[in-house]
């Protein structure tokens, strides 16, 4: 509705995991390298937790377009809230197991040949779990140490990546022999004052935009406003942008900022 006023070609601020308006902040290439040294030297796992809204889930999918698919199997679980053996038949459907029975042997060997599979093949097997706080049942952090077991020549067959918010460290920290085996801690934390800047700029630019927009006066309110949140960041910025073209502005300045966030 806004685009062509602002002179954009697309949204700029939609609250969707899209790789395209990936932010390359230090904060998240450290992550994201990281990440990508968990999987390149087989160190087991990793766990990466932040607030709601941090950005976890649009790293993730950066992360994954990193990996070759030639060179890696890759399972997404997006919604682990369901009892273990459940749970333990999806991650088979992700990583293109479906064993034809359902007990719970026959998707560990269908699972452990798969591996070892891909192992001989030059592959690297990677499954990420998003919103693993969400897994209730203890048989299902169980199930994932046990597959984390699974070895070849001492090298490990699987690297488990567990993404949510910060409850998720005490989660799994109340599985220590889980824990043990995802050696990498990751957090991601609020945007400052000049990172949120770099990030409203960084998306405004891929956006198309040839021409500040939001004065930085502005920028430092939405900062305050949204505790550096990047979900929340995009939220007041898309409606900034949206009360500033019903009022034919030329800029977002801080009170078209108090307006959007007074509907917010």
């Amino acid at each position: 509705m806004y685009e062509a006023y602002w002179g954009l070609s697309a949204a700029p601020f939609q609250n969707v995991p899209d790789p395209k308006f990936f932010c390359p902040l230090p904060a998240f290439q450290d992550v994201l390298e990281k990440l990508l040294y968990v999987v390149q030297y087989g160190k087991g796992g990793a766990t990466l937790t932040g607030e709601v809204g941090c950005g976890k889930s649009t790293l993730s999918r950066v992360f994954l377009l990193q990996l070759e698919e030639e060179r890696f199997d890759i399972g997404l679980v997006i919604n682990p809230s369901m009892p273990a053996d459940e749970l333990l038949h999806e991650i088979g459907l992700q990583l293109g197991v479906a064993p034809a029975g359902v007990q719970r042997s026959a998707l560990f060997r269908g699972l452990n040949e798969h591996l070892l599979e891909n192992a001989q093949s030059g592959k690297a097997t990677v499954l990420i779990i998003d919103e693993a706080h969400m897994i209730r049942d203890d048989g299902g952090f169980e199930d994932l140490r046990m597959l984390l077991n699974f070895q070849f020549n001492e090298r490990q067959l699987l690297t488990l990546i567990l993404l949510g918010p910060p409850e998720l460290r005490d989660v799994v920290a109340r599985h220590g022999s889980l824990q043990q085996r995802l050696p990498l801690r990751l957090n991601l934390v609020p945007l400052d004052d000049a990172e949120t800047a770099s990030y409203v700029e960084f998306r405004l630019e891929k956006a198309g935009a040839t021409r500040p927009i939001f004065t930085a006066e502005a920028i430092k309110a939405i900062a305050e406003a949204t505790g550096g949140i990047p979900r929340r960041i995009n939220n007041l910025c898309d409606l900034s942008l949206f009360e500033g073209w019903r009022k034919r502005v030329k800029a977002v300045d801080t009170s078209v900022v108090r307006l959007a966030l007074s509907s917010l």
